[in-house]
């Protein structure tokens, strides 16, 4: 299908209309044939039409110190690949390119990251003056008009590797019907070397209307925003699809390395349909659909504060590699509101967010369009529906690597396979509003399941090809092998008191069936990637609420150990056996009419039941009770302590 619109965009657009009152940085001279013999050097000092160019084997295309070079061929960017796997910079490959073949001499971009050199080439790059012809490649831009506000209508086709689509630095734009469809590798997608559309700084105001981006290849995103940008994007479609990796990439956490998502997490993948980075920056997706293949669709990363967020939206992954619909980072808030969820993995990871489910009313859409300054219209508020989020997992719901809090309100549905939260070690605050309607529905039973931290982190090498490793290169070849053995009670940690570090999670006006378990072992070294923990209570609050299910600590076990990029997807996989609390401490207490249905036996270190709340068993059992060993009747407006068993006969 995209190679038509390729063909169809070459084929059929009108022609480019420049920027009014700007001299167009247009290919000048006859058009002519280079040849470029092996040994030689073909230096372009501006911008130059040809016939056809041939590069053979050994010769070169260079243009003079500081600037860029960008080949199109009748309108595409083509023919240029990144120096080595691990450059920064693009050469034109040998080969023969016949037809308009522009060679556009630009001003370099030069955006420094991770003590790297990244010179961005783009099609339109976009400041506070307006658009810049010295630093843009015209020839790129097939069809539609544009000026010093916005572009309309155009068409930017790529094939080549680490070329944008528009970048805006600093600058307020809006970018109307656009169709980008690149092909090939971008470098970073933490700058945005690669994307259809970036926008950068904190001076930027970005608004896309109804784009059609499709690309394909790693790390070749869709959108970025990055240091401080407001992103807004509206009716629009974002397909990025996985490339393939120069056969002598190794993985690596390294930031101005990293072109796959590390494994650790349970999926893979080498491209996120967007990333938002930096500090204080703010995205926004609108009534669009966004879809990546794996790895992620709606992704913070390194940077702290600001905004992501969702309204109305259909996000998913398409392929079988495992991936999230949303990554939460650096203390930043992510909004959902109204969207259709489908992923493969999790629905969230959280490592320092703070996420929101809900529903999209018109007062929470409106909210927001004050506090980020989405400029929506009213008939734009009003087109809007009102409804719930809905998310399909095929695997967890939502899953901690960091602190982090979630908050589900509304009418929201999680449905996923496994658990609805996966708790890897974690500092959690989930709070869970029923009383619009949101339900929790895990088909394998378990609402929540705190484990130790199965990540075996990255190793430190001294040589990694192409690069430089002074204090050494993190390479993805962890290896996870689950721990043996009953741990020891570590005497500093109380099981039976609330710490700052436990994973706590309240309920309220819901009814819930699942079990939740407690599997940290505690008392053991810390590592890399942790846990490194004394001990981690799960404290439970349930309001007004109704629960069926085992609550209890647990000696928890993965399937398969050892685990390593091979059998990625086995990370999070693991059995539950009810044991006494260790330094797994369950703390459970029940407010206001609620009730809590015990099917079988659950090991608690703490019990509090309100005056109106009920403990009981399913139809025909019955519920007893033990602290310390001490029968004990169950009474609600009383507080137990110790080790608390509940057993069902």
């Amino acid at each position: 299908m995209h190679a038509g619109l390729l063909a169809a965009a070459i084929g059929t657009v009108a022609p480019l209309v420049c920027l009014s009152g700007v001299a167009a940085a247009s290919p000048g001279g006859s058009r002519q044939d280079v040849t470029v013999l092996p040994g030689q050097t073909y230096e372009v000092t501006q911008t130059t039409r040809l016939h056809r160019l041939t590069v053979e084997p050994g010769g070169s295309v260079t243009v003079p110190s500081g600037d860029s070079l960008t080949m199109t061929v009748d309108g595409v960017e083509t023919g240029q690949k990144l120096t080595s796997t691990n450059a920064t910079t693009t050469a034109i490959v040998p080969g023969t390119y016949r037809g308009n073949v522009v060679l556009t001499v630009d001003t370099q971009n030069l955006v420094s990251w991770q003590n790297l050199e990244f010179p961005i080439r783009q099609a339109l790059y976009v400041d506070g003056n307006g658009v810049e012809p010295d630093q843009s490649a015209f020839a790129n831009v097939l069809g539609g008009w544009f000026d010093n506000t916005s572009a309309n209508h155009i068409a930017l086709l790529s094939t080549g590797e680490a070329y944008d689509g528009v970048y805006v630095n600093n600058g307020t734009y809006t970018l109307n019907h656009p169709v980008i469809a690149f092909r090939g590798n971008g470098r970073s997608d933490f700058i945005g070397d690669g994307a259809a559309i970036v926008g950068n700084g904190s001076s930027t105001r970005l608004v896309v209307n109804h784009a059609f981006i499709d690309n394909k290849g790693a790390v070749r995103s869709g959108v970025v925003a990055n240091n401080g940008a407001n992103v807004v994007v509206k009716d629009s479609f974002i397909r990025t699809r996985d490339g393939l990796l120069p056969a002598d990439y190794v993985p690596t956490v390294d930031l101005g390395y990293m072109e796959q998502v590390p494994w650790m997490l349970s999926i893979n993948g080498n491209v996120r349909a967007t990333n938002l980075v930096g500090d204080n920056t703010n995205a926004t997706y609108i009534k669009s659909m966004i879809l990546s293949q794996g790895w992620g669709v709606l992704s913070t990363d390194s940077g702290n504060g600001g905004n992501l967020s969702a309204i109305d939206d259909y996000i998913a992954n398409t392929g079988d590699e495992g991936g999230y619909g949303s990554y939460a980072i650096g203390g930043r808030n992510l909004n959902f509101l109204g969207d259709r969820i489908n992923v493969g993995t999790y629905a969230t990871i959280n490592r320092g967010g703070q996420v929101y489910y809900g529903d999209s009313t018109h007062a929470a859409v409106s909210a927001l369009n004050s506090s980020l300054d989405l400029g929506l219209t009213g008939p734009e508020l009003a087109s809007i529906p009102d409804r719930p989020t809905i998310v399909n997992s095929k695997r967890f719901g939502f899953m901690w690597h960091g602190a982090g809090t979630l908050s589900i309100t509304g009418g929201t549905v999680v449905n996923s396979k496994e658990a609805t939260f996966l708790d890897k070690g974690q500092q959690i605050g989930v709070t869970v509003d029923g009383s619009q309607g949101a339900k929790l529905n895990p088909a394998n039973g378990i609402l929540e399941q705190v484990m130790d931290n199965d990540d075996p982190g990255p190793n430190l090498v001294s040589s990694v090809p192409g690069r430089l490793c002074p204090m050494g290169c993190t390479v993805n070849n962890g290896v996870y092998t689950d721990p043996t053995g009953t741990p020891t009670k570590d005497a500093s940690f109380d099981v039976t008191t609330a710490h700052t570090t436990d994973a706590v999670s309240t309920f309220s006006n819901i009814t819930l069936h699942g079990d939740l378990y407690n599997g940290i072992r505690g008392n053991e070294p810390g590592g890399m990637f942790g846990p490194g923990l004394p001990g981690l209570n799960m404290i439970l609050t349930f309001d007004d609420s109704s629960i069926q299910g085992v609550i209890s600590a647990a000696s928890t076990h993965h399937l398969v150990s050892p685990i390593s990029s091979s059998n990625y997807q086995d990370l999070g996989e693991v059995t539950n056996t009810v044991a006494p609390v260790i330094n797994n401490g369950v703390i459970v207490t029940l407010e206001g009419n609620s009730k809590w249905t015990v099917p079988d036996t659950s090991y608690l270190s703490k019990l509090v039941i309100g005056s109106n709340a009920i403990i009981n068993a399913p139809d025909g059992r019955t519920v007893s009770m033990t602290v310390n060993g001490t029968p004990t009747p169950i009474v609600p407006g009383n507080t137990y302590t110790g080790n608390v068993e509940l057993s069902v006969s």
